[in-house]
């Protein structure tokens, strides 16, 4: 009689921790940047256009803009040079500082020049930032963590862009430019207690290897989720900016309610797509999040149902919230820890000239068709994305990546 030998037990490794003292205190210069950026975004324009009018408000906002996408081009090579956490800290000077002194002078010069440092200063922020957080996460929970991230620096921004211009109204817009130049100056001091790089640097040839923006612009494995997520963010500047104008007077109301619902929903499914990216890979998420947000804006083209303009913004928002998620997890995937600078860089460029783009575009195309038609036509040109994700997932079936693998030319 035999008896077989007992299986050996099992030994469950336990999840690394997320929640780290390093990305708590992250988290506080990231709430100190978005109410800084956020709180003031609505009223400087309005600040400017008390000086200039329409023309004193579409500088300060286009100024500010420009500034922040050059500034994403060139933060990588700042942050190769001084690391992360003297150009995080450079970047909430400029952030705050100039913020502080707004009001000295109501002429439009003095304005755009406030916008302009501001919006380098905003730009040294979050590239240097969004890749220092990058490092603070286990790679076993990114996708969560960056989900995370996402709900941390967001709910700011949902709460001070409407209160900004309320304060403005209450207590002048002196006071409330001090408060959010404040925000980002306090914020510097919890700098200070974070890593200067990777918390756990990786070892090997590729610990030194660094890509750039302009080598990442012609990397496919970078290149092909940013397009992706560009066209989720053209389509994202299209709703906030057009929703407004596309839908009949009579139900200005609804409007109110579809952009708060596409960024609650953005938030959820976010936070959901981290989590199954981390157990199922975040490559098999792209596609889905492509399709469900082109489907969003293609219900969103029936601009006379109320059901139908919430449900778009609904579906837009829970894709938009997947695709935000997948692509930034699936870039930093792919590069060693001395490239998520250019990540961050490049995955930003993406979301400000995505929006930017979408915004005037669709206004030339609105004019044309009509805004139910130019809704429809926006969401077909979407799906053309949706050949960038298959060649994605046959690139990455080549190189044996599946979804986790390093960068190459393909």
């Amino acid at each position: 009689m035999t008896t077989s030998a007992p299986c050996p037990p099992q030994v469950i490794v336990p999840a690394p921790p997320l929640l780290t003292r390093p990305l708590l205190l992250r988290f506080v210069s990231m709430i100190g940047a978005s109410v800084s950026f956020f709180l003031l975004l609505s009223v400087v324009p309005a600040y400017a256009a008390g000086a200039g009018g329409r023309g004193g408000a579409g500088l300060a906002t286009g100024s500010q803009m420009l500034a922040t996408v050059l500034g994403e081009l060139v933060t990588p090579r700042v942050v190769a040079r001084f690391g992360y956490r003297a150009t995080l800290m450079a970047g909430l000077f400029l952030l705050g500082a100039p913020a502080v002194v707004l009001t000295v002078s109501q002429g439009v010069a003095w304005i755009v020049a406030v916008c302009l440092v501001r919006g380098l200063g905003f730009a040294l922020t979050i590239v240097a930032g969004g890749a220092l957080t990058a490092s603070l996460i286990p790679a076993e929970r990114r996708g969560e963590g960056l989900a995370i991230v996402g709900v941390v620096s967001g709910v700011p921004s949902l709460v001070t862009l409407p209160l900004g211009l309320w304060l403005a109204g209450q207590i002048g817009y002196g006071p409330v430019a001090v408060i959010g130049g404040a925000a980002a100056l306090a914020a510097i001091v919890s700098v200070l207690g974070l890593p200067d790089r990777a918390a756990k640097p990786e070892s090997g040839a590729r610990a030194t290897e660094s890509v750039g923006v302009l080598r990442g612009l012609r990397t496919g494995a970078l290149l092909r989720p940013v397009i992706v997520f560009a066209t989720t963010a053209t389509a994202a500047g299209i709703l906030v900016t057009f929703l407004p104008l596309a839908v009949p007077r009579a139900s200005a109301g609804i409007v109110t309610v579809a952009l708060f619902v596409q960024p609650a929903a953005s938030t959820v499914f976010r936070w959901i797509a981290g989590r199954h990216g981390d157990r199922h890979g975040s490559a098999r998420l792209v596609l889905p999040g492509l399709l469900l947000s082109a489907t969003g804006v293609l219900v969103t083209a029936a601009t006379g149902s109320a059901a139908a303009v919430v449900a778009g913004a609904a579906l837009f928002g829970a894709g938009f919230g997947i695709t935000q998620n997948a692509t930034l997890a699936l870039m930093y995937a792919r590069v060693s820890a001395s490239s998520y600078g250019t990540v961050s860089a490049l995955w930003n460029l993406a979301y400000d000239g995505g929006m930017g783009v979408g915004a005037a575009g669709f206004g030339v195309l609105a004019g044309l068709s009509g805004y139910p038609w130019a809704f429809a036509v926006t969401a077909v040109l979407m799906l053309g994305a949706s050949a960038v994700v298959l060649r994605d997932v046959r690139a990455d079936h080549r190189a044996g990546r599946r979804g986790a693998g390093r960068v190459s030319s393909s």
